[in-house]
């Protein structure tokens, strides 16, 4: 797809090792014993690959959960070490690992994603995360405020992508006959000085091949937007209502075109966390049985978080969650967008405790629609054409047959249609979402 044609779905996918539902790996066939072994992960790959989805997406971050580690997995494979794997597994589809801007070091993320890039021949992404909690495992020194973890991932990206520019496309001679390796006027060594980062250039190898990863960022919150619009190719984001979805998108869109960029360069991919039947009464027997498997107090703590730490521990799962339980907006720091979504569901969808922990962990508190595959078409689609999505991220509620029912019955009803691409154009993974390969700076 270039700019002046008409829209194409993007689709990307989750990997996981037992699915997006928190109760998912008890149920029969989830292979759960193989969350940890690249069995599991090698053949979602090769489905999502089949199915010629744009990317995968590995969430992650440091923390362990000690309240919910006895009932549920939180993380699994760390993701960069996970899709430099799959990179020799697969050959079109692209590959996005987490990598934090609060705990790691610009030279090292550079380097690591610029290998990426030219082992898997240009099809390397990077989801830019501030990390909402694990400092403890980094150092003494406390998570910094929200505002912070921001202006470090601005200058982050700026220095990132300095080291990136700094070896022009032609650097490299290779000329055997005269022995000269690489041509050293072509090679920058730039210096980046900021408030948290200075350093200075170049980085050891090319210039990646598709001239910088392909950029994702999921923070939703105002610094998270602003960071989105200069920075983004995609952005992530939890959507489950249809107004505030469209309004997130048109805000995104507006950022990016006062930043200076064409809001079409951004992609905007809502969280899809469907629950896939053959009929509807079979997907809402599906939902019934995962819910089943939750345990709701040890998934209190989830919402709690949610709402920026409220306490919630003397409520009944059926009581509603009272405005003097919720700290102010302006005493939370933590994943605010989020704090948002449930703070509305709470106080203005008046939803109860029992619902919240239920929405919050049916994708997340992501969207989750339940319906046959014809519905759940029938409803993006809605979603794509009204204004609130380029695509869509998705995140599979089970495995393995909730991952197989997006790949091989999702995905065709959307090409039968028309909708959806039914391959891969020849090219980088910047090709296949219809990005210009970005000039050296």
């Amino acid at each position: 797809m270039t700019h002046g044609e008409p829209r194409e779905l993007v689709l990307g996918i989750l990997l996981n090792g037992a699915g997006a539902h928190p109760g998912a790996w008890r149920r029969d066939g989830s292979r759960v014993e193989e969350a940890y072994r690249l069995s599991l992960y090698s053949d979602q790959a090769r489905w999502a690959e089949g199915a010629a989805l744009h990317h995968l997406f590995v969430a992650d971050g440091p923390t362990h959960d000690a309240a919910r580690f006895p009932v549920r997995p939180l993380r699994y494979l760390e993701g960069l070490t996970l899709l430099a794997v799959l990179a020799g597994r697969t050959s079109r589809i692209g590959l996005i690992p987490s990598l934090s801007t609060t705990f790691n070091a610009p030279h090292t993320v550079a380097r690591q994603l610029a290998s990426l890039d030219h082992l898997s021949d240009g099809r390397a992404g990077w989801n830019v995360v501030t990390s909402f909690g694990g400092a403890e495992h980094f150092s003494d020194a406390p998570l910094p405020a929200h505002a912070v973890r921001y202006e470090r991932a601005t200058e982050f990206l700026e220095a990132v992508t300095l080291l990136w520019d700094g070896w022009a496309d032609d650097a490299l001679v290779l000329d055997r006959e005269t022995g000269r390796w690489g041509d050293p006027d072509r090679v920058r060594a730039d210096r980046y000085e900021g408030e948290h980062i200075a350093l200075t250039g170049p980085l050891n190898l090319p210039r990646p091949p598709q001239g910088r990863p392909v950029i994702a960022q999921a923070g939703s919150s105002s610094a998270g937007r602003d960071l989105a619009a200069r920075f983004a190719d995609v952005v992530y984001t939890a959507q489950p209502i249809v107004a505030e979805g469209r309004a997130f998108y048109a805000d995104v869109k507006a950022r990016t075109a006062a930043a200076g960029r064409d809001p079409r360069d951004v992609l905007i991919l809502p969280g899809l966390a469907p629950v896939l039947g053959g009929t509807e009464e079979e997907a809402r027997r599906i939902a019934a049985e995962l819910l089943e498997y939750l345990d709701h107090d040890a998934s209190r703590g989830q919402v709690e978080f949610m709402l920026g730490g409220a306490d919630l521990s003397a409520l009944s799962l059926d009581d509603r969650i009272p405005e003097a339980a919720i700290p102010a907006p302006d005493d939370v720091d933590l994943v605010r967008s989020r704090y948002d979504l449930f703070r509305h569901l709470a106080l203005v969808e008046a939803l109860t405790l029992r619902k919240l922990i239920e929405f919050a962990v049916a994708g997340g508190g992501h969207w989750a629609p339940v319906g046959a595959v014809e519905q759940v078409a029938d409803l993006l689609l809605e979603r794509f054409d009204g204004g609130g999505a380029d695509g869509f991220n998705l995140l599979p509620s089970h495995l393995v047959d909730g991952f197989r029912r997006l790949t091989d019955e999702l995905v065709p009803e959307l090409q039968s249609r028309g909708r959806y691409r039914t391959g891969y154009v020849d090219g980088t993974f910047r090709d296949n979402l219809g990005l210009a390969r970005p000039a050296r700076v």
